[in-house]
């Protein structure tokens, strides 16, 4: 048997980067993927792409109407949510605090820390009906400390990192499985955003210095096996050397 025969895996963001690279290896491992973006054009080819197990769901995470709809989509073609990953996030607006736009600062909060919210929300309570189930949360150091031009994005995964501990600390009880993942930096759109901005050191950085998407997606393949439960609440760390060589991916 395949590591996820049977599961139904709710993915967010899932319209390139991690998220695409998350859908095509847990399809591959047996699971029934939904597909979760804005994006309808490029989740639609996808899911066209994996084949079966796969379905388009277009979704504003930023919206809880519009995330009850979509789950009720996902739950009516495949049955309840057995993993959620929280993928979706956005980097923009990049700029000095004092300088940036309220709007868009406003509406990076609304997609990465309500949307996170949003999908936890509405799965869990079913989740825990059910006996329990998994819910992977992409993190980032910057959720940690602070990044020049970052202020949006530091305090959105910051957000985003207590609502996994809050995740854990209410439900563990109850059968959810919680965990962050910090991938460190990854080789996606997010980060030719980032290289244009020209502001922080990580703007600096080359290309080659970013690990392709697929390692990120081995680590939450990971997270769901039984392995990862001695880190239920914890947030896991890409960038180090032992977790890379459990999880398969040391270069």
């Amino acid at each position: 048997m395949s590591k996820l025969d049977g599961k139904t895996v709710a993915i967010t963001g899932a319209s390139r980067g991690i998220g695409e690279a998350t859908a095509r290896l847990f399809a591959s491992e047996g699971a029934n993927v939904a597909l979760i973006a804005r994006s309808k054009p490029a989740i639609s080819a996808i899911a066209d792409d994996i084949g079966p197990r796969a379905l388009a769901v277009p979704c504003d995470i930023s919206d809880y109407a519009a995330v009850d709809a979509a789950m009720q989509s996902i739950e009516e073609h495949f049955g309840p949510v057995d993993i959620l990953i929280n993928n979706a996030g956005v980097i923009d607006p990049i700029g000095d605090l004092k300088a940036l736009d309220p709007e868009a600062w406003s509406q990076l909060i609304d997609i990465n820390v309500k949307g996170v919210f949003y999908a936890m929300r509405r799965v869990v309570p079913t989740m825990v009906a059910r006996g329990g189930g998994t819910v992977l949360t992409i993190s980032s150091g910057a959720a940690h400390r602070p990044v020049e031009g970052w202020s949006a994005y530091c305090t959105s995964k910051a957000g985003a990192a207590m609502l996994t501990a809050m995740l854990d600390l209410e439900e563990r009880a109850n059968g959810i499985r919680a965990i962050g993942l910090s991938p460190g930096t990854v080789a996606t759109r997010m980060q030719r955003e980032i290289k244009a901005s020209g502001i922080n050191a990580v703007s600096q950085l080359d290309w080659s210095d970013h690990v392709p998407p697929d390692w990120p997606a081995q680590a939450l393949l990971w997270m769901c096996s039984a392995e990862a439960d001695a880190h239920l609440g914890e947030e896991l760390q890409l960038r180090d050397e032992d977790f890379r060589r459990k999880i398969g991916v040391v270069a």
